[in-house]
């Protein structure tokens, strides 16, 4: 019998021994797999950015319509010549209307030297760019991009060109790539999620409240609990229908304005940024719901337990302690939702985004364009210019996405280094 017990412990401890190895094999197995996939991302994501800052930046050649020694006065050259002798140069090649116009929306002696500069480069010098090279091939081919610009443009200047620069984010949208800028889309981009975040953060936290601590469980809680998961996946073309339906059409007249009386009844229109916000603000509504579920549900329920033992109420534990202690992982999803809606472009085209517009939308009842609706516009276009501009936008859309990112992510830690306080006081 002792031999017997000892051969059946033997045999258990090779089974043992076996089946360690092959969890083993398979562990190592899956962390290869985990840190394959790993890799393809960060490659496939830095293959995006070297494209994006590749079309950023390069040669362009240049040519202009007067050649800028031409306007030299008494050997003096352009760069150095006083404001008054470039305003004589403006009043020689520019038409009486065009004159006009300038001087009516800012007279020559309101301007500095440098806007009255600026003139007499776009209008009169009127440089356009007429080739453009990437990086790569400005790096590493250059002295073939200086031969093919002599052979194709022998009267163009090659200069290295950043069209990611001061005067792009304060320009607004022009026609012609070299003069065009992107501030009238970043502040359009600005207003529209500033409105999102007002239309459906309260709203997504308060019903991830109710479903979660309030809300018993019933057919129809957890038929609105199938339908909220449901959304989360449905398209963002789908979301632009609705908001075309209600927001522009349904509500015409809040959005539009005209029921405070900010427009005329008989013209309103709600293609506005107030029916933009709100579309996205839905779109990203169910997002924010169940990772405010997620969040509450992560909060122990001895906590809830020790606050009703005090005598606390529901609506006072969840304020005083279960949602302190969630609010990080809120924000967190709050974040990835906002991410979303930042980069969303097929709702705000249905809802009548502007695809050229040149003037600032100054509330929320304003025509308005957005960085990604900008960016398509500009890839659509067959010039290649404009494909440079576009890769320069989305440099400024990736940073405006990440500053508010930033904020956001300041946020939560500060509020889960004050709930940590609390805690310890």
């Amino acid at each position: 019998m002792t031999g017997q017990a000892f051969g059946n412990s033997s045999n258990q401890t090779n089974e043992f021994r076996s089946n360690l190895a092959v969890r083993h094999r398979t562990g190592r197995v899956w962390r290869l797999i985990f840190q394959v996939s790993t890799l393809i991302g960060i490659v496939a994501l830095i293959t995006l950015l070297f494209n994006v800052i590749d079309s950023a930046f390069g040669y362009v050649a240049v040519t202009n319509e007067i050649n800028p020694e031409e306007l030299a006065i008494n050997e003096i050259s352009l760069e150095q010549l006083h404001q008054t002798d470039l305003v004589w140069i403006l009043n020689q090649h520019l038409s009486a209307g065009l004159l006009r116009r300038l001087e009516s929306e800012s007279s020559w002696e309101e301007r500095s030297r440098e806007e009255v500069y600026d003139l007499v480069i776009e209008r009169v010098v009127n440089p356009t760019i007429v080739d453009t090279w990437s990086l790569t091939e400005s790096i590493f081919h250059k002295n073939q991009v200086f031969s093919a610009a002599a052979e194709s443009y022998p009267e163009s200047t090659v200069t290295f060109k950043s069209w990611v620069s001061g005067s792009f984010i304060v320009t607004p949208q022009s026609p012609e790539p070299e003069k065009a800028g992107v501030r009238t889309a970043i502040l359009g981009s600005l207003w529209t999620i500033l409105i999102t975040i007002i239309f459906a953060f309260p709203l997504g936290v308060g019903a991830a409240i109710y479903l979660e601590e309030y809300a018993n469980d019933t057919k129809i809680n957890r038929l609105i609990q199938t339908n909220i998961n449901n959304l989360a996946g449905v398209p963002s073309i789908i979301y632009g229908i609705l908001g075309l339906a209600i927001f522009v059409r349904a509500l015409e007249k809040v959005t539009s304005g005209a029921i405070f009386g900010l427009v005329d009844p008989t013209t309103a229109n709600g293609r506005t940024i107030l029916s933009a916000g709100m579309t996205l603000g839905l779109l990203i509504l169910p997002i924010i719901i169940i990772n405010g579920q997620e969040a509450l549900k992560a909060v122990p329920n001895s906590l809830r337990q020790a606050s009703y033992g005090i005598g606390a109420t529901r609506w006072q534990t969840v304020w005083l302690h279960v949602l302190p202690n969630a609010i990080s992982g809120i924000l967190t999803g709050t974040i990835l939702a906002v991410s979303r809606a930042i980069g969303e472009t097929a709702p705000l085209v249905v809802v009548g985004a502007s695809t050229f517009i040149t003037f600032d939308p100054d509330g929320p009842f304003s025509k308005f364009t957005t960085l990604p609706i900008q960016i398509y516009q500009w890839t659509s276009r067959p010039q290649d210019e404009f494909r440079n501009i576009a890769a320069a936008a989305i440099l400024v859309l990736l940073v405006l996405l990440l500053t508010m990112n930033a904020i956001a992510v300041l946020l939560r830690n500060k509020c889960r280094s004050i709930d940590e306080l609390d805690h310890l006081k």
